[in-house]
């Protein structure tokens, strides 16, 4: 019996080798280049090799058998195996490659963009990397020609995030995403007088580059499917899942100028969980030092604003001509961890998972306190607190301001398959913490105490604590789609989220009196913590009347705790003629965005600066305080918006490919922090829904690749934006949104933006060659005359990008950004005859400058504002090696 079971054994061990075949074939990108490292698995089992150095591969399968190839940044691609030959070509997932799966913009199953009825920009980890971009919402900045963020002249708390938008819509109207589930977003709500006042967005900033593995840019309304904030469009971040092809980066650089020292270094990694369980990793630290670009301040304006003589500024200024100002970009650290998870349950099931947690530090500067602005002769004891205690050693005094941001993120999810049922159920968490502190600075308020001695002034603590900020958010989903046929999908779901924000209270030195000079304290009374819930439900419905023809419509109802109820709808439709080398598309839907609590509940006092007044000090009062009651200013409801998009996308050949699409968003009752009022309450602002607005304005994509230039390949890449209008088009609710705030919300950004890329690869180089043309911009500050505006020049930027593969683990990356040198530029121009003959006379053009630079402080960008932040030159050196 025993040989007979060992003479069984082999023969079925006999069988199992005949029944198995080699395989062999070589694994190409689209360019045709080899690629090696692919991760090559037989489908069900654990058996699996890797590409060799030339794409090459050999694996032993079953009959029948299916191959996977994956690899990190390309399409996941399954191929059955027909014969000992197989040869395949993996598409990146980026670019505008038309072919790639996207699961942006509907709730069905997932369409490539060639049968999307929606236009969606797919931006890979490459892409990102080309921009030599120290932080992602800056890479995004010169890749997308719709999107752009700003730094801002004057930073306090907008240092730990600049505000950016999509189609000149402002942050509070782009929903942004991370694997499909929403982002929470930052405590920050911007209150200076500058682009994104009165508004509030995620912190991109913070997600760290090296984790992405694309970014799906949906540039349409889609509240119905995704519920507020979508109202100009969605990205959604999709990050890295690869468990091999590891690699650490560092990465160096410092501008032109000497100054802006950068250093970082950042690990991303991944390995297998079990048999069928994967995780992906990123620690990335970093740290950029502080750039500095004041003007040269005028004599004549200082003594005029602030009462001096003219010698005495004159003394000042001969030591320090800048006044000793710092403006430009602060001293920033940070560190970011992310990881990116998933396992298989079994053959139908699988559980997800993803959080990331983020630190940053940011010091930046207030204006200077020059001696001649807060003086010995009104203030003595300024001798003892910021000199020696003699005279001559007050040389006046900076505050700093320094913030400290936490945000984290995280989503657990499970889903399944069953008869055919798509099931996915999700949480998330996320929030974001920002705590202040002010320091070399005083509280000069005449406060004593009970024994008639001054509690402030020569008593005064130098360093506070004004308090900060706190906003998080849980979100639960419930998505279910189907394929019910070959024309028909559907899906539906629902979404509960709880939202909570937080203003906490500053130490009583930082907000008693006046407060801490330069940055007062959040008072008792405008401190707490505020909630809010809500829930959701949609229904959506994919019909192909043809195999040309998609008809997609989406229906969804919210309701709010605090403002009631929403019903949004969206219908989209796509054609597809001449063998799908040309499709139509255009959709028309509508939306809303609900208040953040932010703009509910934000109540404070600010410093500002007040055109020919200096520093002055304001408020701003909320909605739902005693305050507003008796000014009789309403609560705020939610925003709603109707969107229309018409577009045609064509891929005439393999290598040509391009989109067009125009768009068309009107918002009623937007939501905006209007301009200081008098009233017996003080100087105050407020939000309200004050008025409609319509923005439009055409998209354009184009690339011609694979281009065969000597032994290399060459690429070009033209895509912009063009606005076409946008502007306020009924009358505002109250008198409280004069030219400055009009200028801030609709033509402080660039009224077209174009961007122009080379690509050439050429052996071990790559080489590429970037220009970001930034349209005219048009300001109109406050206390400049009104016969006047602000416009600046068009200016194109130029980015250049080297890239050696040294060997097939080390890459050696040199970008110089801005490699002429661009810089905004500024001039007045006349509204009227009155503007012309102001400008005809140089004595009143100092005086208008003056006016909107803080007597040349911000010269090069004026106190409200620039088109572009650029610090000048930048050269950025990074290493990367793959384990």
């Amino acid at each position: 019996m025993r040989k007979f079971a060992l003479l069984l054994l082999f023969l079925l061990n006999i069988s199992f080798l005949f029944a198995q075949k080699e395989v062999s074939g070589v694994v190409k990108e689209n360019t045709g280049n080899a690629l090696p490292g692919v991760n090559i698995v037989e489908k069900g089992t654990q058996n699996g090799v890797s590409t060799d150095m030339n794409g090459a591969y050999k694996i032993k399968v079953k009959d029948g058998a299916t191959l996977v190839f994956s690899y990190v940044g390309f399409a996941k691609l399954e191929k059955a195996v027909t014969s000992a030959m197989l040869n395949v070509v993996l598409s990146e997932e980026g670019g505008q490659n038309l072919n790639e799966v996207v699961v942006t913009g509907s709730r069905t199953a997932p369409r490539s963009n060639t049968t999307s009825a929606l236009p969606i920009d797919v931006i890979s980890a490459k892409d990102l990397a080309s921009t030599g971009q120290a932080s992602f919402d800056k890479a995004l900045q010169y890749k997308i020609p719709s999107f752009n963020t700003v730094q801002t002249p004057v930073n306090d708390a907008t240092s730990l995030l600049d505000p950016y938008e999509i189609r000149n819509m402002g942050p509070s109207r782009t929903l942004i995403l991370i694997n499909g589930k929403r982002k929470n977003l930052s405590s920050l709500l911007y209150v200076q007088t500058s682009p994104g006042r009165g508004e509030t967005g995620a912190d991109i900033s913070a997600i760290p580059t090296d984790a992405i593995e694309r970014v799906e840019i949906l540039r349409d309304g889609a509240s119905a499917q995704y519920g507020s904030d979508a109202i100009a469009g969605v990205m959604n971040i999709i990050l890295k899942k690869g468990t091999r092809d590891g690699s650490v980066t560092v990465r160096s650089g410092m501008t032109s100028a000497g100054d802006g020292e950068m250093l970082g270094v950042s690990l991303n990694n991944g390995t297998t969980v079990g048999e069928k369980g994967f995780i992906n990793y990123t620690i990335d630290f970093s740290k950029v030092n502080l750039s500095n670009r004041p003007g040269t301040v005028d004599a004549a304006g200082e003594a005029a604003d602030f009462g001096a003589s003219l010698s005495d500024v004159q003394a000042f200024l001969a030591k320090k001509p800048d006044a000793g100002n710092i403006n430009g970009s602060p001293e920033t650290a940070a560190a970011k961890f992310l990881v990116n998870g998933g396992s298989e349950l079994s053959e139908t099931s699988q559980l997800y998972y993803n959080a990331a947690y983020v630190y940053k530090k940011v010091n930046s500067f207030a204006n200077y306190r020059t001696p001649y602005w807060r003086t010995l002769a009104s203030a003595p004891y300024l001798k003892d607190l910021f000199g020696d205690g003699t005279a001559a050693s007050y040389q006046g005094y900076v505050p700093t301001f320094e913030g400290d941001l936490n945000d984290y993120n995280g989503t657990l999810g499970y889903k399944s398959t069953k008869n055919d049922w798509n099931t996915d159920a999700s949480i998330t968490v996320g929030g974001n913490t920002q705590s202040y502190s002010v320091n070399n600075s005083q509280n000069r308020s005449n406060i004593v105490d009970g024994n008639g001695a001054q509690v402030y002034r020569e008593n005064s603590p130098i360093s506070f604590k004004p308090g900060g900020t706190a906003f998080n958010h849980i979100v639960g989903n419930l998505d279910v789609s189907k394929i019910l046929s070959d024309k028909v999908s559907i899906g539906f779901g629902s979404e509960m989220r709880t939202e909570t924000f937080e203003v906490i209270e500053g130490d009583k030195a930082s907000w008693d009196g006046i407060g801490a000079d330069s940055f007062a304290g959040n008072r008792p009374e405008n401190s707490g913590s505020w909630n809010r819930y809500n829930l959701g439900a949609y229904f959506d419905l994919a019909y192909d009347v043809t195999k040309d023809f998609l008809i997609n419509g989406t229906v969804r109802y919210e309701d709010y705790s605090d403002f009631g109820g929403a019903t949004v709808w969206k219908l989209s439709s796509r054609y597809k003629f001449l063998d799908d080398k040309i499709t139509l598309r255009g959709s028309i839907s509508t939306g809303f965005r609900a208040p953040t609590l932010h703009q509910i509940y934000t109540q404070k006092s600010q410093y500002s600066f007040v055109a020919g007044q200096g520093i002055q000090v304001s408020g701003i009062i909320n909605n739902v305080s005693p305050q507003a009651r008796k000014l009789g200013i309403d609560p705020l409801d939610a925003e709603k918006s109707t969107n229309i998009t018409i577009g045609i996308g064509a891929k005439p050949t393999k290598n040509f490919n391009f989109t067009l699409d125009y768009y068309n968003i009107k918002v009623e009752d937007r939501i905006v922090l209007g301009d200081r009022q008098d009233t017996e309450f003080g100087n105050v602002a407020w939000f309200e829904n004050s008025f409609d607005s319509r923005t439009s304005g055409l998209d354009v994509v184009s690339n011609y690749n694979n281009i065969i230039l000597g032994s290399g390949k060459l690429g070009f890449n033209l895509s912009g934006n063009v606005t076409f209008q946008n502007e306020r088009i009924s009358p505002v609710a109250s008198n409280n949104f004069g030219a400055t705030l009009d200028a801030l919300t609709f033509t402080s950004r660039p009224n077209t933006k174009w961007i122009l890329g080379a690509n050439y690869e050429v052996g071990k180089f790559g080489f590429s060659l970037n220009n970001t043309y930034f349209g005219k911009s048009i300001f109109k500050q406050d206390g400049m005359d009104a016969n006047l505006r602000t416009e600046f020049t068009p200016k194109i930027v130029t980015d250049l990008g080297i890239n050696f593969t040294a060997t097939d683990k080390l890459t050696l990356s040199l970008n110089v950004n801005n490699l002429l040198n661009v810089l905004p530029e500024w001039n007045f121009k006349a509204e009227n005859a009155a503007g012309r003959a102001i400008l005809n006379d140089p004595a009143q053009v100092k005086n208008q400058s003056n006016l909107v630079t803080f007597n040349q402080r911000y010269s090069q960008m004026t106190y409200d504002g620039y088109h572009f932040s650029q610090l000048g030159t930048m050269f950025n050196l990074s290493l990367n090696y793959k384990f």
